[in-house]
C-alpha cells in the first residue's frame, strides 16, 4: 500500500497566490477607466521673457483679484485650479524684462507683491494700485488657456 502525502498550502501562499491573480486580472480594467479632466484656466507665455500675471474674477462674495503667477519663456502658469464657473474672468500681465503689458479697460486692485484683493472699489484709498484687465470670454467651457504673445501685449483682446 503506497501513502500518498498532500501538502496543504499555506495561509500565506494562498493569498498571496489569490492577490496576485486578483491584479493581474484587474490591471487592465483599471488602465481603461475614464479620468477625470483636469479643468483650469492656464495662461502660456509665448515671448522670450519671463511675465507676471494678475487674475480677476467674480467670487461669490464679490470681485476678487490675486496675483502674481510668473511664467517663464514658452512657459505656462495655471492661475485657476479647476472647473471655471464663469463665463467671463480677467488678466492682466506685464512683461518683466522687456517691459509692455496685457492690460484692458477693466479696472480692478492690485500691489507688487503677492495679493489676494477683494472688491474693486477704491483701489488707490485703499492703499492699492488700480489696474487695467483685459476680459477673457471662456464661452461658457470648463478649462480655458489663454496664449500670450509679442503681438497681442497692450490690446483689448489677447487671443
Amino acid at each position: 500500500m503506497a501513502f500518498i502525502f498532500h501538502t496543504r498550502p499555506n495561509a500565506v501562499h494562498f493569498m498571496f497566490r489569490t492577490l496576485l491573480i486578483a491584479a493581474i486580472t484587474l490591471l487592465p480594467a483599471s488602465v481603461a477607466l475614464p479620468r477625470p479632466a483636469l479643468a483650469d484656466l492656464r495662461v502660456c507665455n509665448q515671448t522670450p521673457s519671463t511675465i507676471s500675471i494678475a487674475f480677476g474674477y467674480r467670487a461669490e462674495s464679490g470681485w476678487q483679484s490675486e496675483g502674481w503667477w510668473v511664467a517663464g519663456a514658452d512657459a505656462c502658469a495655471i492661475v485657476y485650479q479647476g472647473d471655471l464657473t464663469s463665463r467671463y474672468y480677467y488678466l492682466y500681465a506685464v512683461d518683466d524684462l522687456a517691459g509692455g503689458a496685457w492690460d484692458g479697460s477693466v479696472f480692478m486692485c492690485t500691489q507688487d507683491s503677492s495679493f489676494t484683493i477683494f472688491g474693486v472699489e477704491d483701489c488707490l484709498a485703499r492703499g492699492y494700485e488700480r489696474t487695467g484687465f483685459f476680459e477673457i470670454d471662456t464661452q461658457g467651457r470648463t478649462d480655458w488657456t489663454m496664449q500670450l504673445t509679442e503681438n497681442n501685449s497692450n490690446s483689448l483682446d489677447p487671443q
